[in-house]
């Protein structure tokens, strides 16, 4: 089967897109585990299959590199948006469902995307850490140095925890320095850093106004890029109208035999 692909990342985190919306694809674990690997296959963080939905612009089937398919993916919430806009599905603005429902997003005029995510209904505050859903579980580890913290090792110890199983958590290791946050990510499902992942500074940014409650903006630094998120919080373990912004970008497109 010859497979046409589009890559796309946002922030570094990349991912293969694929139009589906004939259903003439079907995918095993193993042949998106194919395609996702950075050695024998395309490479890229995921993939996602563009499909049809009634009542919605397309659907988002969204896969992690291990081939297993996962929770909500921000970054690739605004990538997807983009290669709907250069399929010509849609022209600036995008209603889609994905897998923990549906999601609006606006393509503004400097060609970055703004992805509508899910309010967050329970933010639970430790010592040294909050854990959050953002369409994906979130652990936000608050540490003094984040450029030299191990990141594979001490996000596989917090993803594997007992208390988090059998699916795991994505582990995010933030640090507030000169007024900015910068934010490193392990993922579940890719079993290693990424230099970006939407759903996990989103969280960052929710998880870094503690116990206030009002209107935020916030900016967040990643080893891959820039992005925002804005929120309000009328209570303080409650996030809605939680906004993600950031590029989308085109890379390539190509066939594959599989």
């Amino acid at each position: 089967m010859t497979i046409q692909f589009y890559k796309y990342q946002g922030t570094g985190n990349d991912f293969i897109l694929i139009d589906n919306r004939e259903q003439a694809i079907t995918l095993t674990t193993e042949q998106v585990a194919f395609l996702c690997h950075r050695r024998f296959g395309i490479g890229a963080d995921g993939l996602m299959l563009l499909e049809q939905a009634e009542g919605y612009d397309f659907k988002m089937a969204y896969y992690n590199s291990d081939g297993g398919e996962s929770t909500m993916c921000g970054n690739g919430g605004r990538c997807i948006t983009a290669f709907a806009q250069r399929l010509g599905i849609i022209s600036n603005e995008a209603h889609f469902v994905a897998i923990d429902g549906a999601h609006n997003a606006v393509i503004n005029k400097d060609n970055t995307v703004s992805l509508h995510m899910q309010d967050v209904h329970e933010i639970n505050v430790a010592d040294g850490h909050t854990i959050l859903n953002t369409g994906s579980p979130h652990y936000v580890q608050w540490v003094n140095d984040v450029q030299n913290t191990d990141v594979f090792t001490e996000g596989k110890r917090i993803r594997n925890q007992d208390t988090f199983q059998p699916k795991g958590i994505n582990v995010n290791f933030v640090q507030l320095q000169g007024g900015k946050l910068w934010v490193r990510t392990y993922e579940r499902g890719v079993e290693d850093e990424t230099l970006s992942c939407g759903t996990g500074v989103t969280a960052s940014a929710i998880a870094a106004t503690a116990k206030a409650t009002g209107n935020f903006n916030t900016v967040l630094h990643t080893p891959g890029g820039t992005l925002s998120v804005s929120f309000t919080k009328d209570t303080a373990d409650t996030a809605k109208n939680v906004i993600l912004s950031g590029p989308a970008t085109y890379v390539f497109e190509g066939q594959i035999e599989i």
